[in-house]
């Protein structure tokens, strides 16, 4: 048993770090001896886990964390929440997340759209941090991994949430990879909109409470509205290189007055479904959400205007901010009604 355990330990490390060394006390499993000192030893394996941690992306995690908050506070509004069902919500969210941001990573440097003249953050692949087999291998196994939680839900909602886990996985994945990756063909918006807004929103809701009504779609529709501007932002920002890497965002095949005007009409979207649902719930309290709206109209006249890198780098946390304080609110709203 202590063999296979360190062996699978051994195993994991390996794909994580491609020159890391261990041996254990009880010499059953031995790794690849290094010339090198255990403190240089100990710094390869902290710049490889610095690596994988800004593969991660932490901080488009909350587009994934905050529609299974909004769908569980209105479960937990019905009276219907479910630990254990929310959680695995919460997870299966994360992974999706991380294996499209992983697969990202793989082919916008395959593809050549991720090159030095790009403006936005480091992106790991391209800048040789993490090799394209570790990187491949890492995707798949995160997006198994996301089968494997998913698997998990259909007690709670049955075998079409199969369907809807593997159509999550294969649209993460296609998303810049197979033959027809969606943000090639201007479809993210499409993919944020549905998987971000109504798919995890609505499921989180439906595997507590056992269904679906209208409130959780109007949710759905703003938590996805203001996650879609993430994308439009991160489009906009990377429109030159998009162009030259023939990747066909919406960005670039209208131009920058017309992702403009997108940014501001995901923001008022999702504004006005606010105000139905204040409307269907009869509670002022659920209008709470909208103390954001000063701060996206700022962003909504500053969009329009051309910027630099580092801004538009500061207006996509800005708008990540605005979307977390919304989904903040709204939850505490639903669950103070």
């Amino acid at each position: 048993m202590e063999s296979s355990i360190s062996a699978l330990f051994v195993l994991w490390m390996t794909v994580l770090c491609d020159d890391a060394c261990f041996v254990f006390p009880s010499g059953l499993v031995k790794a690849r001896v290094l010339p090198i000192s255990l403190y240089n030893q100990r710094n390869v394996m902290k710049i490889k886990l610095k690596s994988w941690f800004l593969a991660i992306r932490p901080k488009t995690l909350s587009a994934a964390i905050c529609p299974v908050l909004v769908g569980t506070s209105l479960a937990v509004q019905d009276d219907t929440f479910k630990f254990i069902p929310a959680f695995l919500c919460l997870l299966f969210a994360l992974l999706i997340q991380i294996g499209t941001n992983f697969a990202n990573d793989y082919y916008d440097f395959i593809k050549g759209a991720d090159t030095e003249e790009r403006q936005g953050p480091k992106r790991v692949t391209a800048s040789g941090l993490i090799s394209l087999k570790k990187m491949k291998i890492m995707t798949a196994a995160v997006f198994l991994l996301a089968f494997v939680v998913g698997f998990g839900l259909v007690p709670y909602g049955g075998w079409k949430l199969l369907v809807v886990g593997i159509i999550s996985i294969a649209l993460g994945y296609g998303y810049t990879a197979g033959p027809f990756p969606l943000a090639y063909l201007g479809l993210g918006e499409i993919f944020v909109m549905i998987f971000f807004g109504w798919v995890a929103v609505g499921f989180t809701y439906m595997v507590q409470a056992g269904g679906f009504n209208f409130t959780v779609l109007l949710a759905g529709t703003a938590v996805g509205a203001l996650s879609t501007n993430l994308l439009v932002v991160n489009n906009l920002r990377d429109v030159d290189t998009d162009t030259k890497a023939d990747k066909r965002t919406l960005a670039v095949r209208f131009g920058r007055k017309f992702t403009a005007n997108e940014y501001r009409t995901w923001f008022a979207l999702a504004v006005v479904c606010t105000i139905v649902m204040a409307m269907i719930l009869k509670s002022f309290l659920l209008l709470l959400p909208l103390v954001v709206v000063p701060f996206g109209m700022k962003l909504c006249v500053k969009i329009g205007n051309p910027q630099t890198g580092p801004v538009y780098i500061a207006m996509l946390g800005q708008t990540s901010l605005i979307m977390v304080l919304y989904c903040i609110l709204m939850s505490l709203s639903l669950i103070l009604i």
